[in-house]
């Protein structure tokens, strides 16, 4: 009989979100982790990290306007090693808090390289030895990392990625960021925010591209506005390392060639999947391009064998997405009932200032699918919180089917969208229409309430605007 139920490959939110719901389902749960340390890369060089230095950034610009709020502020100067210090500080807080409840639930940890080795079977290694695990399901939760543009390699100094840019010695004085989905536009914000010259490189013919094209074209408003150089439709041709630091070669959408020279450039092209040397290749789990293709419940073809996280072909690299493909797999392996996990119901939040929530269908996407499309939009300008807040930008736009009054969508840019969306991401799920969402009670004064009237304005039924 094999030693334990479940062996989970990588600890971060897909892994040790899973393993802990494992543990409370009853299951004997090991975590194998390469790098020694629990969370992976959201909790150590990405999600947190990140979202504690443009926390950081906001209160920054707020004292820097302090002034309108009746506070006299006589300077206001960055301190970059303490941010630094702090961002350690809060990660290093919470890996013990994960470390605290595989403790409290009982999870073993091996540290070490964890490699399919056979039906119900692993090798880990660490250190030149290999240890033997035997498990009744294995499941791969290996994560993602950075990609970069062919030719150009990180160095960790002056060309840097998600993880390097976080360890930077200074605030670069001017920064090129190549790619324009959340990672590009989040540090994008952050270092503009903290006095660098920022320049955007997309290749694409809008930023946040998988945003709706609305909110796309807000962001790149305001960004402009906040004296973010934007360039879509770029193809980047080179990145060289040079004295003062790097230049960009790159074609601007009317194919003229233009040179870029920084202190530093971030690519944010997205991540590739970590499914090289794990054994996937010898089970008989497809992969496409490194990517895991899954059934319902997250398994593989490989039997006992599942995958979730930034290794799923089809589904976003999101944390968030990833814990809750593994409580859906393990409720499949312990027995229980449990929901198929849609595309369509994972909220993207992009951070950035301002910030962009969203869930469900775009305009585009839901006219695509073949739906009648009604649409509202509701401006945080006419909001009363917004005000107060003084973050007056954005909007929240509705999408729904005309016919049934269902809700396909919510898109939101402006102050505190990456909670408000909370609401959205229920009415998706519980499959509401409009008129469930006109009659319900929104606090006040609140920048959620907008939602109320972002619903109301599909009918034409908008109080405040």
């Amino acid at each position: 009989m094999p030693a334990y139920d479940l062996a989970i490959i990588g600890s971060g939110p897909g892994g040790y979100v899973t393993a802990i719901r494992a543990s409370q389902w009853g299951l004997k749960t090991l975590v194998i982790e390469k790098d020694g340390f629990l969370g992976g890369t959201c909790l150590h060089v990405g999600c947190i990290p990140t979202k504690v230095l443009l926390y950081h950034a906001e209160l920054y610009d707020t004292l820097k306007h302090a002034n309108e709020f009746g506070i006299e502020v006589s300077e206001v100067k960055i301190n970059w090693p303490a941010m630094l210090a702090r961002k350690e500080r809060i990660v290093n807080k919470h890996a013990k808090g994960i470390e605290f409840l595989f403790r409290k639930n009982k999870i073993e940890v091996i540290q070490g390289w964890g490699r399919w080795a056979g039906p119900h079977h692993l090798h880990v290694e660490n250190a030149g030895k290999i240890t033997d695990v035997e498990a009744a399901h294995i499941l791969f939760a290996t994560g993602s990392e950075a990609r970069s543009l062919p030719g150009v390699d990180f160095d960790a100094k002056v060309i840097v990625g998600n993880r390097d840019i976080l360890k930077l010695p200074e605030v670069p004085k001017t920064l090129v960021v190549v790619g324009a989905g959340a990672v590009g536009v989040e540090f994008a914000s952050i270092f503009r925010s903290f006095g660098s010259e920022v320049t955007i490189l997309e290749m694409l013919p809008r930023v946040v591209p998988l945003e709706d094209e609305e909110i796309s074209t807000e962001l790149e408003r305001a960004f402009r506005k906040r004296g973010i150089r934007v360039f879509t439709e770029a193809k980047v041709e080179s990145v060289k390392r040079d004295v003062a630091g790097a230049t960009v070669v790159f074609r601007d959408k009317s194919g003229q060639a233009q040179n870029l020279p920084a202190d530093n450039v971030l690519i944010a092209v997205g991540r590739a999947p970590l499914t090289q040397n794990v054994g996937l290749e010898k089970t008989r789990a497809k992969l496409e391009r490194g990517f895991v293709h899954v059934g319902r419940y997250m398994e593989t073809a490989e039997p006992q064998v599942y995958a979730i996280g930034d290794i799923v072909a089809g589904m976003p690299q999101l944390a968030h997405a990833a814990s809750m493909e593994g409580i859906i797999a393990v409720g499949r392996i312990a027995g229980k009932q449990v929901p198929v996990l849609e595309r369509s119901r994972v909220p993207n939040a992009t951070y950035c200032e301002p910030q962009i929530g969203s869930i469900g269908l775009t305009e585009k996407q839901a006219r695509d699918t073949g739906y009648t499309v009604k649409t509202g939009k509701f401006p945080f300008l006419a909001n009363s919180k917004a005000s107060i807040l003084n973050h007056h930008e954005g909007f929240i736009k509705v999408v729904a089917d005309e016919p049934t009054g269902e809700v396909l969508g919510v898109h939101i840019i402006g102050p505190l969208a990456t909670e408000i969306l909370a609401e959205s991401v229920a009415a998706l799920q519980l499959e509401a229409t409009i008129d469930d969402m006109l009659f319900t009670v929104h606090a006040h004064p609140t920048v959620w309430e907008a939602m109320g009237d972002a619903f109301a304005s599909v009918r034409g039924l908008a109080i405040h605007y």
